[in-house]
């Protein structure tokens, strides 16, 4: 029907005499972001579960199989390519519970990499909140964002990932949740929240609107490491210095236990010590050495 349509009102406007306005008359933009969403080998089922919830929050993102080098995340530009993507969210799993998620504008960058920590999904939530799969969202953002340029561009490539263009193929026309970015301790907080309205019984005569918003997840935390200027390597533009390596950190829990435990052998080493210096000499005048 909708060729039909524009077949039918082409004929009328050249009956009529109507030229159609060119693109040298009124440039026309396009929002033509699209998604390649994809993991490294050894992915838990908690980063899978969380790989699943962007997937099903962003409609226009294209989910591909599992990479299996971590050393040559330049490929990463080659699959984009092929599937079509201009952006690129990879999760790079180390040792097994480590998640590293890369987020990148492919081919020419930049490109960021975060730690991921205090990850909850929406299964394990179980929030009341709920909109419909392929909705379109509005992306909140913390006034923290314009403070520095680094946040400045994080904020642009957030932009670019999680927004989702009005000519998405699967999306529906609806505006029903936001998506929330925070930042507190130099840490980008994740957050979903559907936009309700709230029930009659709850609202009062302050109340500037009806509206309110329900958490629906999934929650998690970046931390931000790295900048490059480049798509998965480059230049480092930022480099964050309060970010500790996991690896460190359980490193020094393993030394304070070690600790603890040494000194715990001092103390049994110096009690045996001390028991053996209190043995008092035999007395002559013992039992023993009377009645022998």
């Amino acid at each position: 029907m909708a060729t039909v349509y524009k077949q039918q009102k082409s004929k009328k406007d050249k009956a009529e005499g109507v030229v159609a306005k060119t693109l040298e008359d009124k440039p026309v933009f396009k929002n033509k972001q699209r998604v390649l969403l994809l993991s490294s080998r050894g992915i838990t089922f908690r980063h899978r579960h969380l790989l699943a919830d962007l997937e099903n929050l962003l409609p226009h993102a294209k989910k591909d199989a599992k990479l299996d080098s971590k050393s040559k995340l330049y490929v990463l530009n080659e699959l984009a390519d092929l599937n079509n993507c201009n952006n690129c969210i990879f999760f790079e799993v180390r040792k097994r519970q480590d998640l590293y998620m890369w987020l990148s504008k492919t081919p020419n960058g930049p490109s960021m990499k975060f730690h991921i920590q205090n990850i909850h999904t929406m299964e394990e939530l179980k929030m009341t909140g709920n909109c419909l799969k392929g909705s379109r969202h509005i992306l909140s953002f913390d006034k923290n964002f314009e403070s520095s340029p680094h946040w400045m561009l994080m904020k642009e490539l957030f932009t670019q990932i999680f927004g989702i263009p009005k000519t998405s193929r699967r999306i529906k026309p609806f505006i029903d949740h936001v998506i929330s970015f925070s930042i507190v301790d130099n840490r980008v907080w994740f957050r979903n929240y559907q936009i309700t309205e709230k029930p009659v019984e709850q609202r009062t005569i302050s109340d500037t609107t009806d509206l309110t918003l329900v958490e629906i997840g999934p929650r998690f935390v970046m931390n931000p490491i790295r900048v490059f200027d480049g798509s998965f390597g480059g230049q480092t533009a930022f480099e964050n210095p309060e970010f500790v390596s996991p690896n460190v950190v359980r490193a020094n829990v393993r030394n304070a236990k070690a600790s603890r435990y040494k000194s715990r052998m001092e103390a049994m080493s110096k009690r045996d010590e001390k028991l053996k210096e209190s043995v008092l000499p035999e007395d002559p005048l013992s039992e023993k050495n009377v009645f022998s």
